[in-house]
């Protein structure tokens, strides 16, 4: 393809993009693909000859759109959100234009320095306090990795990354069951071993124990183990649970801990002072990080990292040999020494489009929007016959359970949730909560409306009517 031809094409890839997001409404939430369906539409050899562009879009007309869940339908409710918007659309294709790899300051200054104030244009409408600096990740589990890391380096005073972790003390990192797994998957890849993923009692509210975890490290001390850090979630992926950061922090800076708040999802609520509380004290924390790309309209992959104090991660992870210096530039920032990948994107573009469009109060808005809308849907099932509410609204997230009489729970609920995604006119999915089969229920999707939210609830009522 010549550029000549790619005018053209982008031009038609813009108008199928715009009737694509006028037709979600009309489309299943889920895909009703079946496992094999796409593979079979696919040669098994690739060609020889090149192909015309006409024949290739006409492919992905017939089989992409068909094969694909839709995670930006004004139904989705399932997960947490992956969320675009038209700006950070236009953003995406001018990076993909650009085409840069900014791992250095010196291969994309622009893309580097934008990171820079894009990190603290977030940290200001988080309401953090000034000196937090930060880095753009891809995902929040690259960030905890970063973070699992950095606490181990620091409890081994960085001889893991000099000799290996063998023959030293034992890390041990403490955290609560609410917490996601993609903190188990770090401690893997850490080499601290799930068995020293320490998960800590939690209350009737479900946050972490502060005497529990307290209680905890004592006994690891004692037996010879090296406490090392304490991962606390602020909007837990299951049902939202929040640990009480002030009382955590209080335990870790009496033992010289290292903590990381895991706020992925909820972190974008923090736009709206009156969330604040629910991770009061997190200025504290050693690290925090928030996914742009659920709540806030970025689109995928921006995560946000916000760290106290840089060093000791780019202590942990930096390294810049001969052919990576920047010469006569020793003090600018390389953001590839604070994250694990070398190679990185110029992510702060799409959040310098979304802020600029959409301002701060007009995210706030959408987000107030999200919350009231589904403490409204809560309350609506909870008054649909044989529905038991299983956790109260929190942020935007709350669990449900169908017990009609007569029937398991587990396998009503069951049935009823793959009934409802067969549908397709929305889109659930479920968790265990205290050892049940329940459903989640999350508004948050960028285009929702108050009537997409009523339209969910009704087709609820109706299917399980039905069922």
């Amino acid at each position: 393809m010549q550029m000549s031809e790619y005018r053209e094409w982008a031009r038609r890839l813009v108008d199928w993009t715009v009737d694509y997001y006028a037709g979600l409404r009309d489309r299943p939430v889920r895909s009703p693909a079946r496992p094999g369906d796409t593979l079979s539409q696919l040669p098994n050899m690739p060609p020889e000859d090149g192909e015309s562009m006409t024949d290739i879009f006409a492919d992905f007309e017939r089989i992409v759109p068909d094969g694909m869940t839709h995670w930006q339908h004004p139904r989705f409710f399932a997960y947490f959100p992956a969320n675009t918007t038209p700006p950070s659309l236009l953003a995406e294709q001018l990076v993909s234009a650009i085409a840069a790899q900014c791992m250095l300051w010196q291969t994309s200054p622009a893309a580097t320095e934008m990171e820079t104030r894009m990190v603290d244009w977030m940290r200001q409408a988080l309401g953090l306090p000034d000196g937090l600096r930060g880095v753009i990740h891809d995902s929040a589990s690259s960030a905890t990795l970063a973070a699992v890391l950095t606490m181990r380096e620091r409890a081994l005073d960085w001889a893991g990354i000099k000799s290996g972790a063998a023959g030293q003390p034992q890390p041990r990192i403490y955290a609560s069951a609410q917490t996601h797994s993609s903190i188990d998957k770090a401690v893997w890849i850490a080499g601290i071993g799930q068995d020293n993923l320490v998960k800590i009692e939690t209350d009737g509210n479900w946050a972490m124990k502060p005497e529990a975890l307290a209680a905890q490290i004592r006994a690891d001390r004692a037996a010879g183990y090296l406490p090392a850090g304490i991962v606390a979630c602020t909007g837990g992926t299951s049902i939202g649970a929040c640990d009480r950061i002030d009382a955590i922090m209080d335990i870790a800076e009496a033992e010289d801990l290292y903590v990381h708040v895991d706020a992925a999802w909820a972190g974008s609520a923090m736009i709206c002072e009156e969330q604040r509380g629910h991770w009061r004290g997190v200025e504290r924390a050693d690290s925090i990080v928030f996914n742009p790309h659920k709540w806030l309209g970025a689109q995928f992959d921006c995560s946000i990292q916000f760290l106290k104090s840089p060093e000791h991660q780019v202590r942990t992870l930096g390294l810049r040999p001969d052919y990576l210096e920047t010469l006569g530039q020793d003090e600018v920032v390389n953001y590839s020494e604070w994250t694990v990948p070398l190679g990185r994107r110029f992510r702060a573009l799409k959040l310098w489009f979304l802020i600029r469009s959409y301002g701060l109060d007009g995210l706030r808005t959408r987000i107030r929007n999200h919350i009231a809308w589904a403490e409204m849907a809560e309350a609506q099932i909870a008054a649909l016959p044989g529905f038991r509410i299983t956790s109260t609204c929190r942020f935007s997230l709350f669990s449900f359970r169908w017990e009609p009489e007569g029937l398991d729970g587990d396998a009503a609920s069951q049935a009823l949730l793959e009934a409802i995604n067969d549908d397709g006119r929305t889109y659930l999915t479920q968790t265990k909560h205290q050892d049940e089969f329940v459903i989640r229920f999350q508004v948050g999707q960028f285009d929702t409306t108050r009537a997409d939210v009523e339209t969910a609830v009704r087709v609820i009522a109706e299917i399980a009517a039905r069922v």
